[in-house]
């Protein structure tokens, strides 16, 4: 499994999570005692699993839960007592932090933690698909670009500028994009000389 990272003030919470944890994969979770500490870590290191023991010492611990949703893959799990959790659940819950009340079993924790390492995975599979999809999106405006610049300047029809564009990436085993790229930069360098 991936690296967890536990966040909280209490030398006994801190054991038995730590405990419970490494029971479940998460070989030396990484414990830090405050929000601070733990938003300094997060940018250091790529976190499966985030449990948050409100409250700390800096914060209570929800703001922390959702910065670590918006900012990294982490299923983000607040450990609250029963008194706070149902309103601590209508504040974070639209952000995807799984909240629990304290006192609960070893198996709804494991149950819980094998929960949000599923929605971890889910969440870096649809992160990794929209980066790949972000990137085609550019290539295709780069490209679109370029046979612009070929209607305007050479006076081609788009069917002839989309042609001259495949055939040149097909000829030298490139791609679109950079096929594209070099238009645009020959095509500028000649309006700059034309000036």
């Amino acid at each position: 499994m991936g690296r967890a990272l536990i966040v909280s003030a209490g030398s006994s919470a801190n054991e038995y999570l730590s405990q419970r944890l490494s029971e479940l994969g998460y070989a030396r979770p990484v414990i830090v005692p405050s929000g601070a500490e733990a938003r300094r870590r997060m940018l250091e290191i790529d976190f499966e699993l985030i449990a948050v023991n409100a409250p700390l010492p800096d914060e209570f611990g929800h703001e922390l839960c959702i910065d670590a949703m918006e900012k990294t893959n982490a299923g983000v799990l607040l450990l609250a007592k029963a008194a706070e959790a149902e309103q601590l659940e209508a504040r974070v819950s639209e952000y995807g932090v799984i909240v629990m009340s304290k006192p609960f079993s070893n198996a709804l924790f494991a149950q819980v933690v094998h929960m949000a390492a599923a929605g971890n995975h889910r969440l870096a599979r649809l992160r990794a698909e929209n980066a790949r999809l972000q990137e085609k999106i550019a290539q295709i405006r780069l490209v679109s670009r370029a046979k612009c610049r070929l209607i305007e300047q050479k006076g081609i029809t788009e069917a002839a500028a989309h042609r001259y564009i495949e055939k040149q990436a097909m000829d030298t085993r490139r791609g679109r994009g950079e096929i594209a790229q070099e238009i645009l930069d020959s095509l500028d360098s000649l309006d700059a000389d034309g000036v």
